[in-house]
């Protein structure tokens, strides 16, 4: 039985083209990507019958996080097939083996068990919604499988949730307020924050309530706003008051829900419009159109080859990246924040276990230990920067961009150094 996401137009001219016919990549069941689709001809043979490393992932390939599951999947595959090209990892090849969590919390559990017990994965890289990461993470501590989140950027994964088995190789809310609240309050004093009311919307709140009164502002009022809601008016039109700033903290669907919405009610001209950079990804510009303009965000990662970005090794995996996803969506969206982490969270997991010396399962607790205090650093691996892994929480310290959108685009506008956003580990690993 195959995954039903494999059937849908955008996975079946993505994963199954080349000379492997669809109903041979289906016959392998389990919702698996086979070896044979990631270790493709004229190099398969180079391999021969050594046994091949399966990578497991869940991702939201429908429901309301599917548009970012999907660009997800593709820095997955575009990190695979780089690797099985230059002789795997440690001579053996890669095999995704990738399932749906339908955005749900008890079917990413459900099929993250699935991925351990009958799919035998030797680590999972993956993760995009903060619900369904915490409901999984007790999978990957019981089985002692490593688990490196993509996207998931809810604080307590790497505070108060911690555990040894997880590791996240990107940013976290606390980093990002440190970084841009001294921005905010130089835009305005007093904000409103409205934010998508679930764990990572709700934790990113309290870190820029935190930040933005340690830089000598106040947060006046908040709204939250369940996940995945088409209509946000009677929620935003109850926003009022004397206050400087509107801040955001939304994604997908919702970010351009928000944005329309505000924009039509009159809010982003009456206040200063910022938020978390996930509200302007890339896939959202088309649909926000000129209401987005003016809107200052942070992100790790923004499609420009401006500062730190304009290299060499960007450009390329920018254009790689980019010519995958007209295969995904045919309007060619550009890069974003879903594809570069995924795509640097394999690398990352590729030099640990060839420094560890990981064969499977057992050396698990290598493998750990080696990518506790990982440093990486920018190139073709890591075309958005250097970073850290701490190994006090495992959490990932990185160069953040504060940029503004006009015209369809971004303007970058402040390098955040990562030395400049380092907040103390809250977080304590219970025994192994």
């Amino acid at each position: 039985m195959t995954e039903k996401w494999q059937d849908e137009a955008w996975a079946r001219d993505f994963w199954y083209s080349g000379k492997v016919t669809r109903r041979r990549v289906v016959g392998w069941g389990g919702g698996a990507i086979g070896a044979m689709m990631l270790v493709p001809a004229p190099w398969r043979a180079a391999f021969g019958a050594e046994k091949a490393f399966k990578i497991g992932s869940e991702q939201p390939l429908s429901g309301p996080g599917a548009a970012g599951g999907k660009t997800a999947v593709v820095g997955l595959q575009i990190a695979a097939d780089r690797i099985n090209k230059n002789g795997g990892i440690s001579g053996r090849p890669i095999e995704l083996i990738i399932v749906d969590d339908e955005s749900k919390p008890d079917v990413g559990r459900r099929k993250s068990q699935k991925l351990v017990d009958e799919d035998n994965i030797d680590v999972h890289v993956g993760g995009f919604l903060s619900n369904i990461c915490l409901a999984c993470m007790p999978v990957w501590q019981e089985a002692k499988i490593v688990n490196m989140i993509t996207v998931c950027l809810d604080t307590t994964l790497t505070t108060s949730a911690c555990n040894r088995y997880t590791f996240r190789l990107h940013d976290y809310a606390p980093a990002q307020a440190v970084a841009f609240a001294p921005t905010l309050t130089k835009m305005g004093k007093k904000w409103h924050i409205a934010f998508a009311d679930y764990s990572w919307g709700q934790s990113t709140r309290d870190a820029y309530i935190a930040e933005i009164k340690k830089n000598g502002g106040e947060v006046v009022g908040t709204t939250g706003i369940p996940l995945g809601t088409a209509d946000m008016t009677p929620f935003l039109s109850k926003i009022s008051g004397n206050f400087d700033g509107l801040f955001g903290i939304f994604f997908g669907k919702d970010g351009v829900t928000v944005v329309n919405q505000a924009y039509d009610l009159g809010l982003t001209k009456k206040y200063k419009f910022a938020g978390d950079g996930s509200i302007s990804e890339p896939t959202n510009l088309p649909a926000q159109g000129n209401k987005i303009d003016g809107f200052v965000g942070v992100n790790r990662y923004i499609p420009v080859f401006q500062g730190p970005l304009d290299t060499p090794y960007h450009k390329a995996w920018f254009e790689e990246a980019k010519t995958r996803l007209a295969k995904v969506d045919p309007s060619g969206p550009l890069p974003d924040k879903y594809v570069q982490s995924d795509y640097e969270a394999i690398n990352a997991m590729k030099i640990a276990m060839e420094k560890s010396k990981f064969q499977g399962r057992a050396d698990t607790m290598k493998l750990i230990e080696a990518l506790e205090g990982l440093e990486v650093k920018a190139g073709p691996d890591f075309p958005q920067g250097d970073k850290t892994i701490r190994k006090e929480d495992h959490q990932a310290f990185l160069q953040e961009f504060i940029f503004e959108v006009r015209g369809g685009t971004y303007k970058l506008m402040e390098t955040v150094a990562r030395d400049k956003q380092m907040v103390p580990p809250a977080c304590k690993f219970p025994a192994a």
